[in-house]
């Protein structure tokens, strides 16, 4: 008989809001909200507390519509390189008590502790130690869903905040999953809630209740998943990152659907960076770039381009990106997830770059402004963190990319393949 799996979904709670509230204690007496582009009053929310929330402020609206709702709401500036502090910190107490943990945003995690309960007790019982050593130790909140698959361990985090565990077994979720709502399933955006609104399916519960042939007929394979993580049948693994040699990518799936191809362009550049980064450290150039994109039901497209010449440079790589993806994608549909991909490596000192006696010397001298720029970049962050240095343009979203990738040179999350 197989053996019964304990995933753990482990959750910081409001988790900008309690970093800044470790270095001002007087934060936690007082509704604060953490924002980008304080002195723009179209600057967005970034992270609340507890008491901001009683005041209706959600993340992502902007700082003068939370102003409107609580005027005396204290606005405090993100310190990014201290969220990836923090992180660090949370997720090395983590590897204490297993090695198969896959990494969620900067302030989410996975845990497979199936392995680890002869040694440190139940799920519940791991949970709990957690959550008093996080709170202890690092001085900030968690909240943990324990479960058997991933799907209601995620549903078991959100289910009671903050510095909350909840367990969803066999015996009780239908109980406790089966009346939320659709829409707090895991990858049930809004559109696909509304998608389900319009079939009279409201609850996890009529989702379970749904043929799963009807939803398989209104979402393609998406309906299947859908139908298995509502009846508590997911059986998707918990993923470490991996390495190997072959290429180097990264992807991201967003805090929410990107419209439009300026928000794209955004989330290409940012992964693009961390690429041609690692490209750079290693040695290497790539010869092809892949795009791959997962819209708001799942279905995912992919295309590559080949580049001429190899390089290792992150804006001709996300120039390769962006070229792809309004090759094939319409900008009023919604992106889900994104995953920028350099394969057909070569080592740098290998590669020849063929004189062309019509080449744009204008070209040419960019091209070489850009290696410096981008060689600068890397030395500053190898000194002083991947925070030292980050895009503008990523800093006031609310789409969650810029919490996931400025961490240090040693800590990269890029997927090599």
């Amino acid at each position: 008989m197989k053996e019964e799996r304990t995933i753990l979904h482990c959750d910081c709670n409001s988790f900008f809001a309690s970093v800044e509230t470790v270095s001002h204690p007087e934060f936690s007496r007082v509704p604060m909200a953490v924002c980008g582009s304080t002195e723009d009053r179209h600057g967005i929310v970034l992270a609340k507390n507890e008491l901001a929330k009683a005041y209706g402020i959600k993340t992502a609206e902007t700082v003068w519509s939370a102003k409107k709702k609580c005027p005396a709401l204290v606005i405090a500036e993100p310190h990014y390189g201290e969220y990836v502090k923090f992180s660090r910190a949370v997720n090395k107490i983590y590897t204490e008590y297993t090695d198969e943990i896959e990494p969620f945003g900067i302030d989410e995690s996975w845990l497979d502790v199936t392995k680890s309960r002869k040694a440190f007790g139940t799920g519940f019982e791991i949970a709990e130690t957690l959550r008093r050593r996080i709170r202890e130790e690092i001085g900030i909140t968690i909240s943990i869903g324990v479960s058997f698959n991933k799907v209601f361990a995620k549903l078991g985090s959100d289910y009671k905040k903050p510095d909350a565990t909840t367990v969803i077994d066999r015996e009780n979720f239908r109980r406790i999953v089966f009346p939320l709502p659709a829409g707090d399933m895991l990858f049930v955006g809004r559109r696909t809630e509304e998608a389900l609104l319009k079939m009279g399916i409201r609850t996890i519960g009529d989702l379970a209740a749904t043929s799963p042939a009807l939803l398989t007929t209104r979402f393609g394979k998406i309906g299947e998943m859908l139908h298995l993580y509502a009846t508590g049948e997911d059986e998707s693994p918990v993923t470490p990152p991996t390495e190997d040699a072959k290429s180097i990518g990264n992807g991201f799936t967003f805090r929410h659907d990107l419209v439009g191809r300026e928000a794209c362009r955004v989330g290409i550049n940012f992964l693009s960076e961390e690429i041609g980064e690692k490209l750079r450290a290693r040695g290497q150039k790539c010869t092809t770039v892949t795009l791959r994109v997962k819209d708001e039901f799942l279905a995912t497209v992919q295309k590559q381009k080949q580049i001429t010449p190899p390089t290792d440079l992150s804006r001709e790589i996300a120039d390769a990106a962006y070229t792809l993806l309004t090759s094939f994608w319409s900008p009023e549909k919604p992106v889900r997830m994104l995953t920028v991909t350099a394969s057909g490596l070569v080592r740098r000192d290998a590669v020849t770059e063929q004189l062309d006696l019509f080449s744009d010397p204008a070209i040419d001298e960019k091209r070489e402004k850009g290696e410096k720029r981008e060689n600068a970049m890397d030395k500053i962050r190898q000194k002083y963190g991947r925070a030292a240095i980050v895009q503008g343009s990523v800093i006031d979203t609310d789409i969650g990319i810029y919490e996931k990738k400025p961490q240090p040179q040693e800590e990269q999350k890029n997927k090599i393949m």
